[in-house]
C-alpha cells in the first residue's frame, strides 16, 4: 500500500537523492515532495515491520518523522546527520 510520511530536515534535491538511493532496494520507487513543508516521502509499505524499518532507515540518515517526539540533543544530532546525507546526495 502506498503511504506518505511527513519528514523533517529534508532540504533539497541532494537530500531527496540520498533518500531515494538508500531506500530503493528495500522499498522500490520512492517519491520525495520538495514542494511541501514539512517534506512528504511516499513509498510502498507492505506491513508494520516495513514501516518500522523505514522509520529506522530515515533516522539513520538524519530525517526523522514529524510525529516523533525528539529532545533538543536528538534534534541536533539528526540535523547534523542530515547535512552529511544531503552532501552525499549532491555528490552522487
Amino acid at each position: 500500500m502506498q503511504k506518505s510520511f511527513k519528514m523533517l530536515n529534508i532540504k533539497c534535491g541532494g537530500c531527496a537523492n540520498t533518500i531515494k538511493e538508500s531506500l530503493k532496494d528495500e522499498f522500490g520507487e520512492v517519491d520525495v515532495d520538495l514542494m511541501q513543508e514539512p517534506r512528504v516521502v511516499t513509498l510502498e509499505i507492505k506491513d508494520e515491520e516495513a514501516e518500522l524499518n523505514f522509520r529506522k532507515k530515515m533516522r539513520s540518515l538524519g530525517y526523522p518523522m514529524e510525529d516523533e517526539d525528539l529532545g533538543t540533543f536528538a534534534k541536533s544530532g539528526l540535523k547534523a546527520k542530515s547535512f552529511i546525507s544531503c552532501a552525499i546526495g549532491k555528490i552522487n
